[in-house]
């Protein structure tokens, strides 16, 4: 309770201007932030596995399964900032068996289940099929029981059935695509239909949610590929990287474009919120939104990735500025959260005052347990590859059709 108040404390010194009471501290915290910064990682990287089996870009085909197990193992983890946030959170389970259509924070938990075990799951199912078989044929004991149990002790490998399976990977992923979009969509929908608050109150809000979901998933993969297969020893794909750069660089573009358009409706707008609005950039967000979000997190990565382009620099530099700059993207686009979870609150609703954030260390909602969210998603990659190994093996035994 004590650093309770000596918190509240510190962040009434820096109020400026008038705030009501109930508007010192702020209600959606760092938790907050890393919900939708997670779950666009997911819609991201399964957009990408999309690019091999729907738009057929076969030069990105080495980072397929790692995108989907990536998309997957962040998926997991993508609920728990939110229940962590609740005060009660056995009461998650309410919105299951009370279903509310008109709420769309309520209906995030049937998009979730939804996109989990009729998407993700089923689409990794189809196309581990064979690879299943397969190791519960190699290994031994228990891990033998294990890939059984997965293949749910199916034995076919005929042609018939593998031709299935392609066409199942294929229209799962056709139904995933606006799955993903809607997964992460509707939390920029939901901060865009606050009409009472001029930060969150936009049209575009949703699509750039949307897009700026795409940047960091891609660029989430790029880096995982690059330190997996520098881990592995093996020698990268260089046509694979160029060709997530090149996507990565596409989608900043239209990223770009579109929070610019959003800016310039804004000031074009220039409604009573206006001034109080710059004052929060200049003086509370100048940091996290145009030194980390605008220059570090777009505009250097767009720089660099042209003059990578234009001037065909060897591969080893190559390498290691896409690394910099997926790196870079990801600071910028957790920024980008930052500035629209915390931004939206630093104001009062007066239009005449300005609060703080003073972020806690200790504690469920504190920088600890949000470090641990940020990490967990990781680990649980790294079991997920070493039971459902992505990459391509070339000599792979087939499975006797039985």
């Amino acid at each position: 309770m004590n650093a309770e108040i000596a918190r509240l404390y510190e962040t009434l010194k820096l109020v400026v201007g008038f705030i009501y009471p109930n508007e010192i501290e702020l209600h959606w915290n760092l938790l907050i932030v890393i919900y939708p910064y997670i779950t666009g990682l997911v819609a991201g990287a399964f957009i990408l596995a999309s690019l091999v089996k729907v738009f057929k870009v076969k030069e990105v085909q080495a980072t397929y399964r790692l995108a989907l197990l990536t998309a997957l193992s962040f998926l997991i983890v993508a609920p728990l900032p939110l229940v962590a946030h609740l005060g009660h959170p056995e009461r998650g389970f309410e919105m299951f068996m009370t279903p509310s259509p008109s709420s769309a924070m309520a209906m995030f938990g049937f998009v979730y289940v939804w996109y989990l075990m009729a998407v993700l799951l089923l689409e990794i199912w189809f196309d581990y099929r064979k690879d299943f078989m397969v190791l519960a044929e190699q290994e031994k004991g228990y891990k033998r029981l294990v890939y059984k149990v997965l293949s749910l002790f199916t034995k076919d490998n005929s042609p018939a059935a593998l031709s299935f399976d392609k066409k199942a990977v294929y229209a799962i992923t056709v139904v995933g695509i606006p799955s993903a979009f809607l997964l992460h969509g509707y939390v920029g929908f939901i901060f865009g239909s606050i009409k009472a608050n001029p930060w969150w109150s936009s049209v575009l809000m949703p699509i750039v949610f949307l897009f700026s979901a795409i940047v960091s998933g891609i660029a989430l993969v790029l880096l995982i590929y690059m330190v997996a297969v520098l881990v592995r020893g093996e020698e990268p794909d260089m046509a694979c990287i160029d060709k997530l750069a090149s996507f990565l660089f596409y989608m900043m573009i239209v990223d770009f474009s579109l929070e610019f358009l959003d800016f310039v409706h804004r000031i074009y707008q220039s409604e009573e919120s206006i001034q109080i609005l710059g004052q929060m950039i200049s003086e509370r967000l100048f940091t996290s939104l145009i030194v980390i979000q605008l220059i570090l997190g777009m505009i250097i990565p767009l720089v660099a990735i042209a003059l990578v382009k234009m001037f065909k620099w060897p591969a080893e530099i190559r390498r290691l500025s896409y690394f910099i700059v997926a790196l870079l993207v990801q600071f910028g686009i957790f920024s980008t959260r930052w500035n629209v979870v915390i931004g939206g609150q630093l104001f009062s609703k007066s239009f005449r005052g300005l609060t703080a954030y003073k972020m806690a260390v200790g504690g469920v909602e504190g920088l600890l347990v949000s470090l641990g969210f940020l990490v967990l998603p990781f680990v649980i990659l790294y079991v997920l590859i070493r039971w459902l190994p992505p990459w391509e093996k070339e000599h792979a035994p087939s499975v006797p059709n039985r």
